[in-house]
């Protein structure tokens, strides 16, 4: 099995390219947000949490959900893109999950592309943590296609989450992506 992918290699991919995912032109990515975006109205948030904001493109478009936004990347690169948007009400973090996962309380959690670069045992304490933290929403989106170096696929973590956290109130997928939300009643 693969081991988890951790801070280094997301800063060598930030410092060989900006915005290395083409979060800011890619039309996949435009539509997943937009699927994103979609699968969280019409309702708004008090207090949420982005787990991998990267550059701060899908935190945009979450801030104007949210009340209070605290977006969280791994990569000191991305966070200071991220933070150049200058969003009212969002806070920039580096941190790393699960050893760095906010205290807090939350009614939305959105983890994007972000849960298959953890390793089982890391993939379970993200979720300890966000079944303590969160009284509410959980949106997960991933990639389908495989990726060998991540240690999990998009389907795997779609699966795991679905063992986690039952049934998702909402799901949507393509052959590029699984997004599904959550209820969680934390703790």
């Amino acid at each position: 099995m693969s081991r988890r992918l951790r801070p280094a290699f997301f800063d060598e991919i930030y410092a060989a390219d900006p915005d290395p995912w083409k979060f800011e032109t890619s039309a996949y990515e435009q539509a997943k947000y937009d699927a994103t975006i979609e699968a969280l109205q019409p309702q708004r948030f008090a207090n949420g949490l982005e787990i991998g904001c990267s550059i701060g493109v899908l935190t945009q478009r979450l801030a104007a959900l949210t009340d209070d936004l605290l977006a969280i990347d791994v990569a000191t690169a991305a966070l200071q893109r991220a933070e150049a948007r200058d969003l009212p009400d969002v806070t920039f973090e580096r941190r790393e999950v699960p050893e760095e996962f906010p205290d807090g309380a939350y009614d939305l959690i959105v983890i994007s592309e972000v849960m298959y670069y953890l390793d089982p045992p890391a993939f379970d304490a993200t979720c300890d943590a966000i079944e303590r933290t969160l009284n509410g929403t959980l949106l997960a989106v991933h990639w389908r296609p495989d990726a060998p170096s991540y240690p999990l696929t998009g389907d795997a973590v779609h699966e795991r989450l679905r063992q986690r956290f039952g049934k998702p109130v909402y799901s949507q997928g393509t052959s590029k992506y699984n997004l599904d939300r959550f209820a969680v009643c934390g703790s």
